[in-house]
């Protein structure tokens, strides 16, 4: 079989949408499965449904890279969006033509250069992972290019400044995709902090303030990847080889923070596409880390210890689903700003996501880390509805004594404590100072533990134990697993 590339799907009569040449007028640091399947994906529809017309050179942000593999295959590859929607099972597939080239800045930091030259680019996307949003001082203008993403953008964006000067229009809409609070605006500032510390003059920095628009996004697409497993069978099926495959989840949604005229430029809107433009993306983040996320920490350490391995067989329990259902609906969507109509249909969207057929997401995958989980996407919510109601939320409560169940290991090891469900063993994961922790108390009692794991200020930030009433029905529901299991707590929750 050939390789994927143009003259292939010529020679293969292929009828599906394509856009063989358009200007680039995005540019993406990144190049990874998530972009692919994400950003890569929405600006191929609009260039079907709208003429968008734009081509998207990508640029890897570290020296190993997919540069290579994508240029072999003149920038195209399949996407496989493959899910539950709507009561059945969906699996769609789209060959995405938007891309043009990719570049190695660490051997083409010229080539990289020159895209700023060109008059049509409008638009930088970026995902460079948690760690790519970061102002590193060791990073020096000369470098070619600076090791820091920020550093690398900064010395692209004084190009663009020295080729078209103060021109109005010749900045750039940024889209900052990282999994980082305000990644837009703290991309900018760590651009600003590179323009100070390279002398690059006042009115370059007036520049970047003026001319740019550094948006803060919210991302949201379970991006499953390169299916090595299902690859050669896929390949056969499609007559081509394709070494790029990306797979992910039917459901996307992306909320830019930026100014309403974006809607006009980025006509997502036109196209049917899942992206909300707005002057605030700070709400559907609370929702998605409350309602998604929170949904995944409050419910899987019990469903674990209940015998479950797989979240989307834990949709097939009435018990385990009906506590999550009553988490999400009675606990967490109370606290939320939103109108409860948007809240309870991505509340259903995220029971159908759990159900997806194609992805096995193990539960042991989602506890890593789960002390900083729970306060992050759990202890919010505890806190909110304690304010509005003046009550204790039941389901929440006694997530937090699945939490220090699943972590009442006996056994330490260099990177794990050990847990047991029955005759199992288990590996629990988190910061070593957690491991610790509960290794030193791995003997107390239902009541002992609870008042430890409560008063750790440390882990929660404050003494949860002052919260009224909290320590008692954490350390009661602790007994209950201890002596009748997590699934009866389970089942008790949904009577009360």
């Amino acid at each position: 079989m050939k390789k994927l590339c143009y003259q292939t799907l010529k020679d293969m009569n292929y009828d599906g949408y394509l856009l063989p040449d358009a200007p680039e007028r995005v540019l993406q640091f990144g190049e990874g499965n998530f972009l692919r399947a994400f950003v890569d994906y929405f600006i191929d529809v609009l260039n079907e449904k709208t003429g968008f017309n734009s081509k998207v050179v990508l640029c890897q942000p570290i020296a190993p890279g997919l540069a290579d593999m994508i240029n072999e295959q003149e920038g195209l590859y399949t996407l496989y969006l493959r899910g539950f929607q709507d009561g059945q099972k969906v699996s769609r597939k789209r060959i995405i033509s938007c891309v043009s080239r990719c570049l190695n800045p660490y051997t083409e930091f010229d080539a990289l250069l020159a895209c700023a030259d060109n008059p049509e680019l409008r638009y930088i996307a970026c995902n460079t992972t948690e760690a790519g949003i970061v102002y590193d001082p060791s990073c020096q203008f000369a470098d070619t290019p600076a090791d820091s993403y920020p550093g690398k953008l900064t010395q692209f964006l004084y190009r663009r400044f020295r080729t078209f000067g103060k021109e109005t229009g010749k900045g750039f809409v940024i889209l900052s995709c990282e999994l980082i609070d305000n990644n837009g605006k703290e991309l900018e500032k760590c651009v600003l902090q590179y323009a100070a510390q390279w002398n690059l003059g006042d009115d370059f920095t007036a520049w970047i303030q003026d001319e740019n628009i550094f948006c803060s996004t919210l991302v949201d697409r379970i991006v499953t990847g390169y299916p090595r497993a299902e690859a050669d069978s896929i390949n056969e099926e499609n007559g081509y080889i394709d070494q790029l495959i990306d797979t992910g989840e039917i459901f996307g949604f992306w909320v830019i923070e930026g100014p309403q005229s974006l809607k006009k430029e980025l006509p997502f809107e036109e196209a049917g596409l899942p992206v909300l433009i707005t002057d605030n993306h700070k709400p559907y983040k609370q929702r998605k880390v409350r309602i998604l996320n929170g949904a995944h920490t409050s419910f899987v350490l019990g469903a674990y210890l209940a015998g479950q391995n797989i979240v989307r067989d834990c949709m097939n329990d009435e018990v385990i689903r009906g506590f999550m259902n009553k988490t999400i609906y009675e606990e967490i969507i109370p606290t939320l700003t939103l109108p409860k109509a948007e809240l309870e249909d991505f509340a259903a969207s995220v029971t159908e996501r759990f159900k997806n057929p194609f992805i096995d997401h193990a539960l042991l995958a989602i506890s890593l880390n789960s002390t900083s989980k729970w306060k992050a996407r759990v202890m919010p919510s505890l806190k909110g509805y304690l304010e509005k109601t003046g009550k204790l939320p039941a389901c929440i409560t006694a997530s937090f004594a699945f939490y220090i169940a699943f972590f009442n290991g006996d056994h330490l090891a260099e990177d794990s404590l050990t847990g047991h469900r029955g005759t199992e063993e288990y590996a629990i994961k988190d910061d070593r100072c957690v491991l610790e922790f509960f290794e030193a108390h791995k003997d107390d009692s239902a009541a002992e533990l609870a008042h430890a794991v409560c008063t750790n200020e440390s882990f929660w930030g404050e003494d949860l134990s002052l919260l009224d009433g909290f320590e008692s029905a954490v350390a009661g529901y602790l007994e209950e697993i201890r002596t009748q299991g997590a699934y009866e707590v389970m089942k008790r929750c949904l009577a009360e």
